[in-house]
């Protein structure tokens, strides 16, 4: 009795050990987390983002970017010359969006330029604490949606921190762009066709392009045809309305702020599939009108306009 007594208070004393150890763990396993927790709400407290000086102001204009250099000179430099000269109390930075670009610029140039990230940071680190972001992109679109989506990741930085609208965002832009286009790529026989490429896309803001379209000839142009290079309309569309006209000869011209590599190769060039040609084989007499969209004041005057309304809170 005296050993089974033994063993049993031996048993008693091991799992009362086991049951120590065990609680022991996981009191330690609970200190140390929240030890970590506490370590990690002092760190959050102590990297308080400090923001700028408010009345340190810059417009960041964001454009695609192109390597042809006449016309960035004729197109994006204008843009934001036109916006420094408006907005004296902003220093005017710019920021591409194409890296592609950007490194064959400084590759082949020397030209640094910032894409948007890069541009951002170094605004936080110049302690700019207002900051108005206008992209020169033609609708809101892709490259619109990740501009700004790069942007905003450093939101918590600035004071201020507003957007303004690319070229066709609103029904008065539309109007304006039409009356733009007419006025800068006029048409003066009734046989003639004025054919707008534009860049297209597969984001559903492809839409803008059938609506400058209805606006052009809701405004009575009916020999104004848009179409797109990469989307819908495309010119396999474009070529059954010239024809529905009963034209004789087609205009093209851009319908891009810059008269870059699209407008040069897939529009104006010599080569097989180039719209030029196409026309021409079709038995059309074909004009080139090799001008961006920047090179257009009224183009100019909306971008300044939009970035009046980003400060107005419009």
């Amino acid at each position: 009795m005296k050993k089974l007594a033994l063993i049993l208070m031996s048993l008693l004393v091991c799992l009362g050990l086991f049951a120590g150890c065990g609680t022991q763990g996981e009191s330690t396993s609970n200190t140390a987390g929240d030890s970590s927790s506490s370590s990690s709400q002092e760190n959050g407290s102590s990297e308080a983002v400090q923001k700028g000086d408010p009345d340190k102001k810059a417009i960041l204009v964001v454009s695609f970017g192109t390597s042809y250099n006449d016309t960035r000179e004729k197109t994006i430099d204008a843009i934001e010359q036109e916006i420094a000269d408006a907005f004296p109390d902003y220093e005017v930075r710019r920021a591409f969006t194409s890296q592609t670009i950007i490194d064959k610029l400084s590759e082949r140039d020397g030209l640094e330029i910032d894409n948007v990230t890069e541009a951002m940071e170094r605004l936080v680190d110049d302690g700019f604490g207002t900051v108005i972001c206008q992209p020169t992109h033609v609708m809101n679109g892709l490259e619109y949606d990740d501009m700004v989506a790069e942007v905003s990741a450093f939101a918590g930085n600035f004071e201020t921190l507003k957007f303004g609208t690319p070229l066709l965002n609103s029904s008065e832009d539309y109007q304006l762009v039409a009356q733009a286009l007419v006025k800068n790529v006029p048409t003066s026989e009734d046989d003639e066709a004025v054919v707008l490429m534009g860049h297209g896309t597969e984001h559903f803001a492809n839409a803008a392009y059938a609506a400058l379209d209805y606006t052009l000839k809701d405004q009575g142009n009916s020999q104004y045809i848009v179409g797109t290079v990469e989307s819908y309309p495309g010119l396999e569309q474009v070529q059954k309305q010239v024809e529905a006209l009963g034209a004789k000869k087609v205009i093209l011209a851009p319908l891009m702020i810059v008269a870059g590599d699209h407008a040069t190769n897939d529009m104006a060039s010599d080569e097989e599939g180039s719209w030029k040609m196409e026309f021409k084989k079709a038995g059309y007499e074909v004009d080139i009108v090799l001008k961006g969209l920047g090179e257009y004041p009224e183009i100019r005057e909306i971008y300044v306009s939009h970035v009046q309304q980003a400060i107005d809170g419009e």
